[in-house]
């Protein structure tokens, strides 16, 4: 659910299932309506941070504040880092390397591809943490967190450069499930990482 769409949410919950009660933990916002109904909000970047009002006008003066934000998606051969004032792109930097698929041949053949391909594996995730470092690492006092993407494997593989520990340092969720890490993508990630994600448990 995007911030800005989250108050007339709240309204039309309301008006299906009646008076609402709410309360508010550092990561959660548990809606109940008089029928029993149940809505769990899960707060955006964590802990609730905003005073004033009851829980639902925290949650949603919470997930409307505009932040400065580093995004770093990496799947294998291609990368795309970026920096978001709210919804904005303000820097970025998206590359790609040649990785070939595996070889179904045999012997020497298929021990020499490997390697071949060993090798292009470690030169592409070079080139992401490059990207990453020259994006995202000159900012990591000024940002709020780093959102990660694309291919679990292939972020993994960056954790182990300790060029990069200050931007891990700053993870949050959520893990972005992408496809290959184009401009596109990369620019539609705050409809990801902004939005309120809420279950909701009907009454029986």
């Amino acid at each position: 659910m995007g911030p800005e769409r989250l108050g007339r949410w709240i309204d039309g919950f309301a008006e299906r299932h009646g008076a609402l009660e709410a309360a508010a933990t550092d990561e959660v916002v548990r809606i109940t309506g008089a029928d029993g109904a149940v809505a769990e909000c899960r707060v955006p970047f964590p802990p609730l941070t905003a005073s004033g009002g009851g829980p639902l006008a925290r949650l949603t003066t919470h997930a409307r504040r505009e932040r400065r934000v580093g995004v770093l998606l990496v799947r294998l051969g291609g990368h795309a880092a970026g920096i978001f004032q709210g919804d904005a792109l303000v820097s970025s930097k998206v590359g790609s390397r040649p990785v070939h698929g595996r070889s179904a041949a045999g012997g020497w053949s298929q021990r020499r591809f490997a390697r071949r391909r060993e090798k292009q594996v470690d030169q592409a995730h070079e080139a992401a943490a490059e990207v990453a470092l020259r994006i995202l690492g000159p900012h990591t006092g000024e940002l709020e967190a780093v959102i990660l993407g694309g291919d679990r494997r292939a972020v993994d593989a960056l954790r182990a450069d300790r060029r990069l520990e200050a931007v891990f340092a700053l993870e949050a969720e959520p893990f972005l499930t992408v496809p290959d890490p184009r401009l596109a993508v990369l620019a539609g990630t705050p409809a990801q990482f902004r939005a309120v994600r809420i279950r909701v448990v009907d009454p029986l």
